[in-house]
């Protein structure tokens, strides 16, 4: 019921979610040599009769690392500490995928079908071969590609996500949706509720969080109305699939990393260890005192985790 009235709103305002402010410019360039993520131009290509917007900044050494977002997640909502810390050793490459913010097209109501549009953009940048990172929804759309296209993918970063049909993972529970529901003094301050856990350490970190997304310029427009009940319906396509016991992890052989958070709300932490169990090559770090974004609470542990993943042989 509470998944029913919430897509009836049809709208993302209604939901407390609107993150992103509608008058802002965009920036365009072709230069994607900047390594600021807060200052990185959005660019455009063309894949699939569908206009992606994208920034690519960084280091261009050894292959770059691909980011496939959250939902409502926009390129604005990435971390910069993040981005900025992968960007001082690999070219990084974050995008819109289709129908989300500056990108054109519609958003799918199914993860098969973002990972087709995902490998669209990918290989309009003719890009041989990446390291992906995937987070939440974007985990789902990660591992999708992945099986679609194994040879491409060099090492997979998993955050905040599960598997098909994982626990819990078939719809989100009363208290999500009240916060969904919840109205704001500013409508990023949802995140405070989504991303981090009540304790005030990680409130404090919260706010520095919504500090460093908030100190772009150039932001992207608002989301459309139809882009978050096509997420959600395909975040609960995902967790309604046939477990199968989860035999279909084995088919993805790549090193993966996978980072969760110990009071992880949105996808219960017992999918990481799911992962980890079905995963032929996988390690699992799960954070303490951690909601679903383990990379904005503790930014500076985790590049240090990721890096050390990403630079082993």
């Amino acid at each position: 019921m509470e998944r029913r009235n919430f897509l009836k709103q049809g709208t993302i305002a209604a939901a407390g979610i609107a993150f992103l402010n509608s008058t802002a410019a965009l920036a365009s360039t072709s230069d994607g040599s900047h390594a600021n993520a807060s200052k990185a131009p959005t660019q455009f290509i063309t894949a699939g009769g569908i206009k992606f917007a994208y920034r690519r900044f960084g280091k261009k050494n050894g292959l770059p690392v691909v980011f496939t977002n959250y939902l409502t997640g926009t390129m604005d909502n990435w971390d910069p500490l993040v981005l900025n810390a992968i960007a001082t050793d690999r070219e990084v490459i974050i995008f819109d995928n289709a129908g989300v913010a500056a990108s054109e097209g519609q958003t799918p109501d199914n993860i098969a079908a973002m990972a087709n549009d995902a490998l669209s953009f990918i290989h309009a940048l003719e890009l041989k071969k990446i390291d992906l990172f995937g987070f939440s929804i974007g985990g789902m759309v990660a591992q999708q590609v992945t099986l679609d296209e194994p040879e491409l993918i060099r090492r997979l970063i998993l955050v905040g996500t599960g598997p098909r049909g994982g626990e819990g993972m078939q719809d989100y529970t009363p208290e999500v949706w009240a916060m969904f529901k919840k109205k704001y003094e500013h409508a990023d301050e949802l995140l405070l509720d989504t991303f981090f856990t009540t304790s005030a350490s990680s409130q404090k970190a919260g706010r520095a969080y919504l500090s460093r997304i908030r100190a772009r310029v150039n932001k992207e427009p608002e989301l459309a109305a139809t882009v978050v009940p096509a997420q959600l319906s395909a975040i609960f396509g995902w967790g309604k699939m046939p477990a199968e016991n989860y035999t279909y992890l084995s088919a993805i052989t790549q090193p993966v990393l996978v980072l969760h958070g110990d009071k992880d709300i949105i996808c219960p932490p017992v999918n990481a260890y799911i992962l980890k169990q079905h995963l032929p090559d996988a390690q699992l770090i799960i954070y303490p005192d951690t909601n679903h974004s383990p990379q904005n609470q503790m930014p500076v542990l985790f590049n240090e985790h990721v890096k050390v993943f990403l630079d082993a042989i």
